[in-house]
């Protein structure tokens, strides 16, 4: 179980509308620093929260961010990208980058923290996943997320001797620019983040933010063909 209260936290993909919120809750919550990374950083306004150079897919801007944050309690990998269409229509450079950023990111982030966390007595990673790591209507990016899913599943069982608190989130349609386009009912992201940080201080290795991932997980047990009835025979 991880108490945010004097905590420092780090968010990956900060900037977005779930990253947003992570920030804005881990204060909140009564974390005592935020590092906001992303590719691009930008000012809060908040002398707790240090904007953070940090592009996932690369192992020097990692590096660095790693020097630059030395005291990080909890790992927030929220950063991630969509590919849209069909997942036999699109070029393998394409999935190849969208695989760099949703699951090599992750791992990478989570590998080169791993250290700091042992030194400061454990603390906690969490994953943004999807109901897209179990349901495989989302083409390239439900290959994506399901591939997040085991890493992280690998990552809980590596980093339990070391004390290290590993949760996956999992999440339907969120309200946040990267499904801006989609005409679906939608979380409120505060909601979600709010679900994410109650189950790190519950000590959960999984949340599930809605009731259709909660379905979707269920429907795991049954026979494939139920998820998938467009297919069935």
């Amino acid at each position: 179980m991880v108490e945010l209260k004097h905590a420092t936290v780090l968010v990956t993909g900060a900037n977005g509308g779930l990253g947003t919120e992570f920030v804005n809750q881990a204060l909140a919550l009564g974390a005592s620093k935020v590092y906001a990374a992303a590719r691009n950083p930008r000012e809060w306004g908040d002398e707790r929260i240090v904007p953070l150079r940090l592009d996932v897919t690369d192992e020097e801007s990692i590096a660095a961010a790693v020097r630059q944050a030395p005291d990080v309690d909890v790992v927030i990998n929220n950063a991630g990208t969509l590919l849209p269409g069909k997942l036999l229509d699109q070029p393998i450079s394409g999935i190849r980058s969208l695989m760099d950023t949703n699951v090599y990111g992750p791992l990478l982030v989570t590998k080169a923290f791993a250290p700091v966390l042992a030194a400061r007595g454990g603390g906690a990673v969490l994953n943004v996943h999807s109901v897209l790591s179990w349901l495989a209507i989302g083409g390239s990016y439900s290959v994506s997320k399901a591939a997040l899913w085991m890493t992280t599943n690998v990552l809980r069982l590596e980093l339990a001797s070391q004390g290290t608190q590993v949760t996956g989130l999992h999440l339907g349609y969120t309200d946040t620019p990267m499904v801006a386009a989609v005409d679906a009912e939608k979380n409120d992201p505060a909601d979600v983040v709010r679900d994410a940080y109650a189950g790190l201080g519950s000590g959960a290795t999984e949340v599930l933010a809605d009731d259709v991932s909660v379905a979707v997980k269920a429907g795991l047990a049954g026979p494939i063909e139920a998820l998938y009835p467009q297919v069935a025979g």
